[in-house]
């Protein structure tokens, strides 16, 4: 990015609220669906015998696609807008280890799960819910399986103890192709939602 441009708009260290709401709050549901894409694929291909395919597969194929094509448009639209900030590592942890349980504790177990009736199919609706209520609730929205094939990596990161109001108190997470975050590193990411950033890889 040119010097001019950090001299007429500075990026601006995020303040981040412990206990306020965090905005974009339907979005993250939008992106809990969309890490779940892989399952709905899986779930079109291998079709169940109780719900017709011509019904099935239009369901499966919309809940793959559509989440990651509205993901792809916040982040397109962050960047439209300029919607970045310059946000201070403190401590940073790396967060593969979370896309591993996706894959092994949620994503294969809903697969192999055999629906041979009606009430196999509603308690995979409850467990599919319970899922994305955890998802939510444990803030794990930021699995993406798209950004994941870009080579994209997760950082957890935590805030400096420097006592400044303006690096806030809250961690958040980066997605970077970086492949560590040292701590004192200052990253410019873009907003996907309040506890969500995204690092291009040009830096821009």
């Amino acid at each position: 990015m040119p010097a001019a441009d950090h001299e007429q708009s500075p990026p601006i260290r995020v303040s981040h609220s412990p206990s306020g709401p965090e905005g974009l709050s339907v979005f993250r549901i939008i992106m809990i669906l969309s890490s779940l894409a892989p399952l709905f694929v899986l779930w079109g291909l291998r079709g169940i015998d109780i719900i017709p395919d011509a019904w099935f597969i239009p369901a499966c194929s919309t809940l793959a696609v559509l989440p990651t094509v509205f993901v792809q448009r916040r982040i397109s639209r962050a960047i439209a807008k300029s919607d970045r900030r310059s946000l201070t590592v403190g401590t940073s942890e790396d967060s593969r280890k979370h896309l591993l349980v996706y894959l092994f504790a949620t994503l294969l177990p809903f697969y192999r799960t055999a629906i041979d009736s009606h009430r196999d199919l509603a308690a995979m609706v409850v467990a599919l819910l319970l899922v994305l209520f955890l998802f939510w609730h444990l803030k794990l929205h930021y699995i993406n399986v798209v950004l994941a094939f870009k080579k994209y990596r997760a950082f957890t990161i935590h805030p400096p103890a420097d006592g400044s109001p303006f690096t806030g108190t809250s961690s958040f997470v980066v997605l970077t192709m970086r492949d560590h975050l040292p701590s004192g590193t200052d990253v410019v990411a873009y907003r996907i939602t309040d506890s969500v950033y995204l690092e291009l890889p040009d830096g821009s």
